[in-house]
């Protein structure tokens, strides 16, 4: 679990930890939080033995904080959740139990709930292209043939499917896998590296696999952050992904191309979230 400023939703996302018997240690990795925040975590954290909690490292940016997390836990399962996110019992065993079922290295994602209780946008999605960045971010995916990378509005499967990408703040794979990755990728500091190592086991000829019924409550967007910071690091992981992308200048002259209009995308949308909250409250 790794925090950076989360407030009050963390100590409740380690208590969802703590009640599921099927999860025998817990390693928070504080990138930075407030005093108060810290000093609850450490009293937890004392009395507490499956309880880890490393600090003192700065905000090293979520990619490298999972992987440094990783290289102190114990464990044959790996499992990354969002210190906003209020895990259901069972929901890691589901998980581990339903890649265990399919092809190395694999990742699994659970589902996630809003606070209306809708499936929450981003825990199940397609393959992101240069196509999908723009429709996901832009009213043109209710155009036909436009489709989003977002999967929330589409059925429930009755049970475990492959999907193309599930989301980091619910993503589990064994130690063999997450091995055999070579965990996350480093250079992404926030968003982007949950689809970056989707797509890299899907290259590796493993399986990523939705698993609908392994559940947690998210809140989403606790952190004390600005959203035009969190955005710009959303945008600097969108480019680095598609200069990636591909062999050749093809997907270097794509990413220049189109990092102007997903820029002009995610500015758009965080003056219309900051003026939606603005005058909801949410």
């Amino acid at each position: 679990m790794v925090s950076y400023m989360t407030g009050p939703a963390l100590m409740e996302a380690v208590r969802g930890i703590q009640r599921d018997p099927g999860i025998f240690e817990l390693i928070i990795i504080d990138n930075g939080n407030p005093r108060i925040d810290r000093a609850r975590i450490w009293e937890v954290a004392s009395r507490t033995e499956n309880v880890r909690l490393v600090q003192g490292h700065g905000n090293i940016g979520f990619a490298a904080a999972c992987n440094y997390g990783a290289a102190l836990a114990d464990g044959d399962y790996l499992l990354f959740i969002n210190p906003d996110a209020i895990l259901e019992s069972g929901a890691a065993r589901q998980m581990a139990r339903a890649g265990d079922l399919h092809t190395r290295p694999w990742i699994t994602g659970g589902m996630l709930f809003n606070a209306a209780g809708r499936e929450q946008r981003g825990g199940r999605r397609g393959v992101l292209s240069m196509r999908s960045a723009i429709a996901s971010f832009t009213p043109l995916h209710r155009l036909p043939g436009i489709a989003s990378i977002h999967r929330e509005n589409e059925p429930l499967p009755s049970g475990p499917a492959l999907i193309p990408t599930v989301s980091g703040a619910l993503m589990l794979m064994d130690r063999q896998s997450f091995d055999q990755l070579g965990g996350f990728d480093e250079a992404y500091f926030l968003h982007v590296e949950d689809i970056e190592i989707c797509r890299r086991a899907r290259d590796m000829g493993g399986d990523v696999i939705f698993v609908p019924g392994a559940c947690a409550f998210h809140y989403g967007s606790t952190s004390e952050v600005t959203r035009w910071r969190v955005e710009m690091h959303k945008l600097r992981g969108l480019i680095r992904y598609f200069w990636t992308s591909g062999p050749g200048f093809g997907a270097k002259l794509g990413t220049i191309l189109i990092a102007p209009l997903m820029a002009a995308a995610l500015m758009a949308r965080t003056v219309w979230l900051s003026l939606r909250k603005a005058v909801t409250g949410r």
